[in-house]
């Protein structure tokens, strides 16, 4: 296996584990967002008040994409199988 192979291996990790989390995070992002621009429109500054929103955004995002996830961690599985089975 030469270095051109293990940066491969390597580019296409960081590319599944993008493609997995983006979805989640920009959920997260998004929702903290709207929650800290409702809290300066309202003037409730109450510190726990983004926890149950983001918690509960992100976990109806998983369970949405879990089947993206999945495929996605699978073909980078396969791949990486398919990889070693070959000899690089």
């Amino acid at each position: 296996m030469t270095g051109a192979d293990i940066f491969d291996i390597a580019r296409d990790g960081i590319i599944t584990l993008v493609l997995t989390a983006a979805p989640v995070m920009l959920v997260g992002l998004l929702v903290g967002v709207l929650v800290g621009l409702f809290q300066a429109v309202t003037q409730i500054q109450e510190a726990t008040l983004v926890y149950v929103p983001k918690i509960l955004a992100i976990f109806a995002t998983m369970l949405i994409t879990f089947p993206f996830m999945g495929a996605q961690l699978s073909g980078y599985f396969a791949r990486l199988m398919d990889r070693i089975a070959n000899g690089g």
